[in-house]
């Protein structure tokens, strides 16, 4: 089949490149000239483990092209994707989908012949109707069906999920479209992936749905993490035994400084914005949002506490700086509320994350080394926010000895608090004794 993918990010072309892979002809279309021009010369703008080889192999066997213009693309192709940013509007905490909407007006002006026009973007309830409406405004002739398709990766494992997913959700009562992608996705039913055929607006909701709640699960276990830590047991003992309950399960259920990323913090915030405006309000949400952006404050305050309550003068590392290992992802990262307060409180911050470059950007008053060990020279404080692999196996003999204190804040609780102290460490992690 042929299709036109609107977008380039994340979602855009890692849906495009593994569409590819399937076997059919993709062209990913974006309007930035200089992000086309890197992907045509073989560059990649994201970081994702795995995704310039997939690119690269597809580009060679002529199943997957760029392009800035949509003409020739869209007018041939058999499924158009909508896959641009939603981020959160500024001020109120709604979806932006002005990208969205400006798409739909593209391509109602270039389709031709029967087309399914499918919204990959995670988008609030109701937005294929609002698509559908531009549709009928602007071209009341086109034979389109407007249909819901929300992508469900994990950044650092989106091929992988692309691939072999749990289950694809396809918004559509539409009989010729159903038929359109169950074709796009015809390799998975070898793997016997479930597709779920549902209405659009159920569709739309079941993205919102799953990402509130594993934000939820993640938000309650940091919630036992503190209250461990008050009553001397251990989080991670706890979780394992939840999570063995096949109702529970133990995935999204390790503690930390609270989530962060592309997808959890703007989709909850939408969803509670959408529930108020439906008068259905999710208190639970709600409640997960406050407590999510309170978590990240108070790892700031774990950090000035291992500090003896004062970091002024003092000297603090930091290991990792992106959301999540094996990404460059930075949005609303933890790190970008704990640093900042580190520095509001006088301490001087160096630090390392092995695809945080765009970190530099972000963080100008952060002092940026080249790897761990130059992290830890001279720090009074040495902290674990991203829980990259190449930071579970620190020579931690060498860090002891370039630090000025051995003092140790671990927010992944990488390491073992008995072997951490029989080294000699002042080591404090999340919810363990």
């Amino acid at each position: 089949m042929r299709v036109a993918m609107i977008g380039t990010g994340y979602v855009g072309l890692v849906s495009g490149a593994c569409f590819a892979d399937f076997g059919h002809t993709v062209t990913c279309i974006d309007k930035d000239a200089g992000k086309i021009a890197h992907l045509k010369s073989g560059g990649i703008p994201i970081y994702e483990p795995g995704l310039d080889l997939l690119v690269a192999a597809n580009v060679k066997a002529g199943r997957l092209f760029f392009d800035t213009d949509a003409t020739q693309a869209i007018p041939e192709a058999d499924a158009v994707f909508i896959g641009v940013g939603t981020p959160s509007r500024r001020g109120d905490g709604y979806a932006d989908l002005s990208y969205v909407y400006a798409a739909a007006e593209e391509i109602a002006g270039l389709v031709q012949g029967f087309t399914v026009v499918v919204t990959k973007s995670t988008v609030p309830v109701g937005t294929g109707d609002e698509i559908e409406s531009i549709f009928k405004r602007v071209r009341p002739d086109a034979d389109v069906a407007i249909v819901s398709n929300p992508e469900f990766l994990r950044e650092g494992a989106a091929i992988e999920d692309f691939k072999r997913p749990d289950r694809v959700v396809v918004g559509t009562t539409e009989p010729r479209a159903q038929e359109i992608m169950r074709e796009l996705y015809r390799p998975l039913y070898l793997n016997e992936t479930p597709i779920l055929f549902t209405s659009r607006r159920t569709s739309e909701l079941i993205k919102y749905a799953a990402n509130a709640y594993l934000a939820l699960k993640i938000t309650y276990i940091n919630e036992m993490a503190d209250l461990c830590e008050a009553v001397g047991a251990d989080v991670q003992q706890v979780a394992r035994g939840i999570g063995l309950d096949g109702r529970i399960g133990g995935k999204f259920l390790n503690a930390g400084p609270g989530y962060g990323g592309s997808c959890f913090p703007k989709d909850t915030l939408a969803l509670v914005r959408t529930a108020r405006d439906a008068g259905a309000p999710l208190e639970l949400v709600e409640t997960t949002v406050k407590v999510n952006d309170e978590r990240k404050r108070a790892m700031a305050r774990k950090v000035i506490k291992a500090a003896d309550g004062d970091l002024k003068g003092k000297t603090v590392g930091v290991l990792g700086l992106t959301f999540k290992p094996n990404t460059d992802d930075m949005r609303d990262a933890p790190s970008l509320a704990i640093i900042p307060t580190l520095l509001d409180k006088g301490a001087n911050v160096q630090a390392f994350d092995p695809e945080g470059e765009e970190a530099k950007h972000l963080l100008p008053r952060v002092s940026f080394k080249d790897d761990p060990y130059a992290v830890a020279q001279g720090a009074d404080v040495l902290v674990i926010i991203t829980e990259w692999d190449q930071f579970r196996a620190l020579d931690l003999d060498r860090i002891k000895t370039l630090m000025n204190k051995p003092v140790l804040v671990d927010m992944r609780n990488i390491y073992k608090p008995a072997d951490m102290r029989s080294r000699g460490f002042a080591y404090t992690s999340i919810g363990r004794e």
